[in-house]
């Protein structure tokens, strides 16, 4: 069997899977949560239920010990199936890292400098790595990267207009980020429709709490709407998308806001929550329906900016053959993918209502049949994904 354990750490949890690459079963997943809390709490999944537990956890290296615990209690039996590398998911691997990387001293000390570029998610993927290479001493640890997919962008994408001096002594420039999941998804929809990745021009929308689009051309990213960070982009549950960066100087001028200060108004009190009081879409859209105006507009807003960037990937890539949606609310809101794409007829984009209102799992195709561009439902993988990734390192080991 070829095992892997999947690691997504944070810097107060981390989420686990037990995988089985040949066959993409999750063996058993988990959460350890509230790290360095007074009391800790872990989740435990198998074929046999749910298992939680509330201890303390005062750092990684004890969260690590809560989930060997939780394996050994209630399996399955890491002796039995004894991963042969590690996964770790590391956002920000800035232009240094375009590929999954096998874990060394070096290559810590990079993710630790480019914390810089992601200071809310790559100092808990480190603290995540340092444990769990404590853990499973004799093991492969690989990281594979939320931004390396992105790498094969062309300057004209990545590049923004400001002083290239600036910008190369900073390394400002748009990295991209759900890479893990734009690969598996767009690489999925071509298998699912039987069709050459190599010849597909594809746009994949991923559209969750936090969320992202993607021009792929033949598998190759050619443009995102993510940038230097996460915020770029859509609007999100918490996080505003694109903005004008003038917005920052009015705030920090009137309101005498610090960095600090605007960076958690635009990370964590904008995006839906900002506009309508909730981050949920689920919460928005049933509040919309009600005729709540302030839900209203902030959907309203979501689907403008949304419609815009397919706009832009149809011109970028000179039309389009797939659309795929994907993630928490691109797989579960018929609404969302029906208001998304009700204006764009005029690209041969036609969604077929019944197969969009069926509440069916698995990838499915929404259009019609005689839709010129095939929309479609994928149920992401970045778990697996990224263990497949892992294990390619690995045996070349």
């Amino acid at each position: 069997m070829s095992v892997v354990l999947v690691i997504n750490s944070g810097s107060s949890s981390f989420k686990y899977q037990l995988i089985e690459v040949e066959t993409a079963e999750a063996l058993a997943s988990g959460l350890v949560e509230r790290i360095g809390e007074p009391i800790g709490a872990s989740k435990h999944k198998t074929a046999e239920g749910s298992f939680t537990a509330e201890v303390p956890i005062p750092d990684h290296t004890a969260g690590f010990q809560v989930m060997l615990d939780a394996f050994a209690e209630h399996g399955p039996s890491l002796e039995a199936l004894a991963p042969v590398a590690v996964g770790h998911r590391v956002v920000q691997g800035g232009a240094r890292f375009f590929e999954p990387t096998l874990i060394t001293p070096l290559v810590e000390i990079n993710i630790d400098e480019l914390s810089l570029l992601a200071p809310l998610h790559n100092p808990g993927a480190l603290q995540g790595i340092k444990a769990a290479r404590a853990a499973f001493p004799d093991v492969p640890h690989v990281a594979v990267f939320d931004s390396a997919f992105h790498q094969s962008m062309p300057p004209a994408a990545y590049t923004y207009a400001i002083d290239r001096d600036v910008a190369e002594k900073h390394r400002i420039r748009r990295y991209g980020f759900h890479g893990t999941s734009h690969k598996y998804v767009s690489e999925e929809a071509a298998r699912f429709l039987g069709r050459p990745l190599a010849g597909l021009r594809q746009i994949v929308l991923h559209l969750g709490n936090g969320a992202s689009a993607t021009a792929i051309d033949g598998g190759r990213s050619v443009d995102t709407s993510m940038g230097l960070t996460p915020l770029q982009g859509l609007v999100m549950g918490t996080r505003s998308g694109d903005l004008d960066p003038s917005v920052l100087l009015v705030l920090a001028q009137r309101e005498g806001w610090s960095p600090v200060e605007l960076d958690r108004f635009l990370n964590t009190r904008s995006g839906m929550l900002g506009l309508a009081g909730a981050s949920d879409m689920r919460d928005v859209e049933e509040r919309h329906e009600a005729g709540d105006a302030d839900a209203t507009l902030a959907f309203d807003v979501y689907i403008h900016r949304l419609r815009a960037y397919i706009g832009a990937y149809l011109a970028q890539l000179g039309g389009v053959d797939v659309i795929s949606f994907t993630a928490g609310v691109g797989e579960n809101s018929p609404l969302v993918r029906r208001a998304a794409t009700e204006t764009l007829g005029f690209a041969g984009i036609h969604l077929d209502p019944a197969r969009n209102e069926a509440r069916e799992r698995g990838t499915r195709v929404i259009s019609t049949d005689d839709s010129p561009v095939t929309v479609l439902v994928v149920p992401t993988n970045e778990e697996l994904e990224i263990a497949r990734q892992t294990l390619e390192v690995a045996r070349t080991q």
